[in-house]
């Protein structure tokens, strides 16, 4: 059985990738979440609040005309930490990315508190810039 952590981040997963914002704000973000992307890109920075965070995530499909997309490989959790495997894949400008990030998320009450995200920082700014 999985950890309830791990249903939380799967369902999470599947909410961002259907674009569904309102399920995001309501089961899944903190009210206080945070969310912390490197790099030198227009989405690199750290963002505070569920507005916040959804502002990104609106800009990312923004960016990159809705064509972002994530694939889940596996989850780990426990009772504070859930750490997310995934590939990201988008085309933009003539570009494409393709490439694995883990996200490692604290978790609090089932939602997500704070998020840090790590990618290929070389790859992630060539392709938004």
């Amino acid at each position: 059985m999985a950890h309830p952590n791990e249903e939380v981040a799967r369902q999470a997963a599947a909410a961002f990738q259907q674009g569904d914002l309102d399920a995001l704000r309501e089961k899944y973000l903190a009210a206080d979440t945070r969310w912390h992307v490197p790099g030198r890109s227009p989405i690199a920075g750290d963002y505070e609040g569920v507005d916040q965070v959804l502002g990104l995530f609106v800009k990312l499909f923004e960016l990159t005309d809705g064509t972002y997309r994530i694939e889940v490989h596996d989850v780990v959790a426990n009772d504070e930490h859930v750490v997310t495997l995934l590939t990201a894949r988008a085309e933009r400008a003539g570009k494409q990315l393709d490439e694995n990030q883990v996200l490692v998320s604290h978790v609090v009450d089932g939602k997500f508190a704070e998020v840090w995200v790590q990618q290929d920082l070389y790859a992630v700014d060539a392709f938004l810039s």
